[in-house]
């Protein structure tokens, strides 16, 4: 019997795969999807705290591409106020790295090949049951595995997903694309808030990650736009600063919504990554916070003694543990989807005003790039 069952081959559960072997855990690893399934074509975007973490598992250097973002400028439409965010003021070398999503699966499977860590792909997980020593993980195919801690990091897409703690739907998607711009990026990152919601554009090779936040209606309609009208409606959307928009990769929606599920867990299971929470794309945070879920799981597993894994008491301090990181990022991206995705006028002045502190005060500044970079404890 392993002493950690994984549910979820994806990013989370795979670092949390590799922290847990690094801890001296056995750890099995159970995913729905098949080997082989087709690449996922996100773009993610990196805190240097989870390049941290990621190289202590060896899978940084087999990261490539990467784009660093080494600045940050962040505005709202139509009225003052402006901040910009630079790695050379909090010393590190980049604020954050974006990546395609397949590059970061690719590489991790490698390094799980490379450890010799067992997965299961191909199959579907029906429930799981608890008892006082161990959990029990049913499969679609009738059989089970049973194991003192079982760690849910299937995003949230797996069968008996509990209710919510804590759930808003803002009515609004992301529309997603590549996007290349008459002036170079030269590594700078932009977060352009408007009364729609929130714009950003993430270097990403030689082009950028456009993330562009609608209503559900003005996104089913950005998305149907041919690229000339697409380029010109992203012009007047976002401003000029980066020239015109010259080219523009077919374009996708999802939609976006907050879910706080929790990782209060009880007889033997902990949920993890997006299976715990669900956040808002705006300054990045939820899946830096999932990879930190992760590390911090595997580093109490570590410094428990081994009869202690998976014990209630156990996961109550990784619940304790994991709260302010978590809820801290839950708070900050649903503060600035609500207070920013608006055209009241006192607001927009106090928006205002919060940039233009921003970007005169340097603590003030250190305090927030910290926190986009390491959590909420810094």
């Amino acid at each position: 019997m392993s002493s950690v069952l994984i549910v979820g081959a994806g990013p989370v559960g795979a670092v949390c795969a590799l922290a847990l072997q690094q801890q001296g855990i056995a750890v099995q690893v159970i995913e729905a999807q098949p080997e082989d399934a087709r690449a996922d074509s996100r773009t993610l975007a990196l805190s240097h705290g989870a390049r941290l973490i990621l190289e202590r598992l060896g899978v940084w250097d087999r990261l490539d591409p990467v784009t660093p973002i080494t600045r940050i400028h962040v505005s709202q439409r139509g009225a003052l106020g402006v901040a910009r965010l630079s790695a050379d003021e909090v010393k590190v070398p980049a604020l954050g790295y974006v990546l395609p999503y397949a590059t970061l699966t690719t590489a991790l499977k490698q390094v799980l090949a490379d450890a010799a860590i067992a997965i299961d792909y191909g199959v579907a997980v029906e429930r799981i049951e608890s008892a006082a020593d161990a959990a029990t993980l049913h499969r679609a195919d009738g059989r089970s595995d049973s194991a003192p801690l079982v760690v849910v990091a299937d995003g949230g897409r797996g069968e008996a997903v509990p209710t919510p703690k804590f759930e808003r739907d803002y009515d609004q998607m992301g529309v997603v694309c590549d996007v290349q711009t008459e002036l170079p990026h030269a590594n700078q990152a932009y977060e352009r808030f408007t009364p729609e919601g929130p714009a950003a554009l993430l270097p990403k090779g030689e082009h950028y990650a456009l993330v562009w936040t609608a209503s559900r209606e003005d996104a089913e309609r950005i998305v149907q736009l041919t690229d000339a009208e697409f380029l010109a409606a992203l012009y007047r959307h976002f401003g000029g600063r980066q020239g015109l928009f010259l080219q523009a990769s077919p374009r996708k929606a999802f939609p976006l919504k907050l879910v706080y599920v929790g990782s209060e867990a009880a007889d033997r299971v902990v949920r993890i990554g997006n299976a715990a929470q669900t956040l808002h794309p705006v300054a990045g945070q939820g899946f830096n916070i999932g990879l930190r879920d992760a590390w911090e799981l595997a580093a109490l597993c570590g410094e428990s003694p081994t009869g202690e894994i998976g014990s209630a008491a156990m996961l109550a301090a990784y619940a304790r543990g994991r709260r302010v990181d978590v809820l801290g990022g839950v708070g900050f991206t649903d503060f600035l989807v609500r207070v920013f995705s608006n055209d009241i006028g006192p607001l927009r002045h106090a928006r205002g005003l919060g940039l233009l502190a921003l970007e005169v005060l340097p603590p003030l500044k250190s305090f927030v790039a910290r926190r986009m970079m390491f959590g909420a404890r810094g």
